[in-house]
């Protein structure tokens, strides 16, 4: 009897605080929406997108945020990113007080050209309490186009500019022979080369001066680049072709700022993008909306149309920077007769690549009877790229093998010692 009326009367009290807990919540759920939905004040939020993002770097984005409530407030951020970059889930929280503004940064980084659309910009806000939140949409839908490397250009441009350009691996070569002329007297920058101080400027300006010289000829440089289906292997999530096309971009700009001519086309089946080799103030705006436009066609490159379309359209010599793909001697061997010929009327640099993937797997140490066999299949594939170098310098072609994510640094130090030597 004495336990059946202390469990009733047990009940009984949880049922009585149930009841102010429960009320207690409405109350809290009343308080929270009042302030979110019925309280002067909102959220203000704004994309900050570039005009155009950099193909294979990391794009920075930004998203400002005002709390325009009389409280704090936990945000939670979804961004729509656009279906290339197949993310779903894209959110950040923050914490703003009452005016304050945030900027909330994050960064992308495309693997292909194209236009990228973004979609809503969502912002769930909820006060101190908690219980509810309000979202609010902002229709930023815009397209935003993804060029070459343009980040990479100006990181050349800049180091060359400032003259440290070596930090980065790339060489100093002796320059042989004469074939500089005076150009103007101008302040020594370290890097400079301090035989060319100039000790009467020096001496009437009070700071080192150094004699700029310039090349005396203007030579055409151009680019070459095979969009056959050999140049769509990925590597790092970036195909062969847009290695090639960043590559384009940025040996373009130096040529034209060593005062050469700088242009480009591409071929597979027949040739196309073509940029005749100038020297115009808008060659560099030419080139890359012509790279941008760039897209491989899984076709079998022929090599023959390319010679005898340099035999037909590029009468004076030229410096001529094959971006291609051989991944075998036999490959090479059947289109090395043009190859040869294209050689003979100008200087051809023939760059491909190395497999990093097959090096990496070379290199670890079998497990199976089956990974040794594996290996020994990876190995012989790297050394015929070997091969392939030695056969197109015995017929006097230069070439570069190179790491794709090195093909823009290699590709400069051949110009650059091309250039030295007076090879062209």
């Amino acid at each position: 009897m004495i336990l059946s009326f202390l469990v009733s009367y047990i009940f009984e009290n949880f049922i009585f605080m149930a009841k102010i807990f429960f009320f207690l919540f409405l109350i809290l759920i009343l308080v929270d929406a009042v302030l979110l939905f019925f309280s002067k004040g909102n959220i203000i939020a704004d994309r900050i997108v570039p005009d155009k993002l950099s193909n294979g770097d990391e794009n920075s984005i930004k998203i400002k945020v005002t709390n325009q409530y009389l409280f704090s407030c936990n945000v939670n951020i979804i961004d729509e990113l656009p279906f290339q970059f197949q993310k779903r889930d894209f959110s950040f929280l923050g914490i703003l007080k009452s005016g304050e503004q945030k900027f909330y940064s994050y960064t992308i980084r495309p693997v292909e050209r194209g236009v990228y659309s973004f979609g809503d910009l969502n912002i769930f806000a909820s006060s101190p309490i908690g219980f509810l939140a309000n979202k609010y949409t902002f229709s930023h839908n815009k397209e935003v186009p993804v060029y070459p490397s343009f980040l990479q250009l100006r990181k050349y441009d800049l180091l060359a500019f400032s003259n440290r350009l070596l930090e980065f691996g790339i060489k100093k070569i002796r320059r042989i022979g004469h074939t500089m002329e005076f150009e103007q007297i101008k302040d020594y920058i370290q890097g400079d080369d301090i035989r060319n101080i100039n000790w009467k400027a020096t001496a009437k300006r009070g700071q080192l001066m150094v004699n700029q010289f310039q090349d005396e000829k203007s030579q055409p440089i151009y680019s070459i680049i095979d969009k056959g289906r050999v140049m769509k292997m990925p590597f790092n999530a970036l195909s062969l072709l847009d290695y090639a096309i960043n590559a384009t971009l940025v040996i373009s700009s130096i040529a034209l700022k060593k005062n050469d001519k700088a242009g480009m086309f591409s071929f597979s089946n027949k040739i196309e993008n073509r940029v005749v080799a100038e020297r115009r103030s808008s060659q560099m705006n030419l080139i890359l909306e012509t790279l941008y436009n760039l897209n491989t066609n899984f076709v079998e490159s022929d090599f023959s149309r390319l010679y005898i379309d340099t035999k037909r359209n590029l009468p004076q010599r030229s410096l001529l920077l094959l971006y291609t793909n051989f991944e075998t001697l036999d490959a090479l061997h059947r289109q090395l007769p043009y190859l040869q010929a294209i050689a003979k009327q100008h200087l051809l640099v023939v760059i491909f690549f190395e497999n990093s993937e097959l090096i990496s797997y070379a290199k670890e140490k079998p497990n199976s009877t089956l990974a040794v066999f594996e290996q020994a299949i990876a190995e012989k594939f790297i050394y015929e790229k070997q091969l392939v170098v030695n056969e197109l310098r015995k017929y006097g072609i230069q070439t570069i093998l190179t790491k794709p994510e090195d093909l823009t640094i290699n590709t400069i130090n051949k110009y650059l010692e091309i250039k030295a030597k007076g090879l062209l």
